[in-house]
């Protein structure tokens, strides 16, 4: 098995449309917490569509040559994010994931339910939504250079504070988050009896 690359040798850029699948194939594969990933790839390539193309979302690559081998999608706003997908997108992506809604329709509405909801809570709008990283690259500190190249994004758009929710089990994930300067607010469930910790930044 060959030594995975420094974590400076990882070409960190926008992603782009082109890159949509190469980020869903990734979310599909590396993260299994969650409802978005059952929904399926096609459905996920439309919301990583538009995660790049809108105003409001954005998605980093980590690319070794041209291979995406690490990605993070963060939004200014998580309610207007999930508004504009629903408004754009809802109809292709709800008819290739028909199948999978109609096997888990409460789940399905508690992912829409917390994607749009609002519960007069202080956490900031701002949100990192996804972090995933290619088991090659792991350990060289890829995931921890997305995440603070996201914050620098949303400083650079003038905001001054995200959050992220994580598995209250993946102790990797946290430390991460927690590396770039995430603390922890309080333990949701997102969906019923899957509890998740809610960090914010700063």
């Amino acid at each position: 098995m060959s030594t995975p690359p420094a974590a400076s040798a990882i070409e960190l850029r926008r992603a782009t449309v082109a890159d949509a699948a190469a980020l869903a194939n990734l979310h599909a594969s590396e993260i299994d917490e969650g409802f978005l990933v059952a929904l399926g790839g096609p459905f996920l390539r439309r919301i990583y569509r538009r995660a790049v193309l809108s105003s409001r979302a954005f998605a980093i690559a980590a690319v070794d040559g041209e291979r995406v081998v690490g990605f993070v999608a963060a939004a200014e706003e998580t309610r207007a994010f999930y508004r504009e997908f629903l408004s754009r997108d809802a109809i292709v992506a709800g008819l290739v994931a028909l199948p999978r809604i109609a096997r888990s329709p409460r789940r399905v509405w508690e992912t829409l339910r917390y994607g749009v909801r609002d519960d007069g809570d202080d956490l900031p709008d701002a949100e990192i939504f996804a972090v995933a990283v290619d088991p090659s690259q792991r350990g060289v500190g890829v995931g921890g250079r997305l995440v603070v190249a996201a914050l620098d994004e949303l400083e650079a758009r003038g905001i001054v504070g995200a959050r992220v929710v994580a598995a209250a089990g993946n102790g990797a994930a946290l430390r991460m988050y927690r590396g770039a300067g995430f603390r922890n607010r309080a333990t949701i469930e997102v969906h019923r009896d899957v509890p998740q910790e809610v960090l914010v930044w700063p």
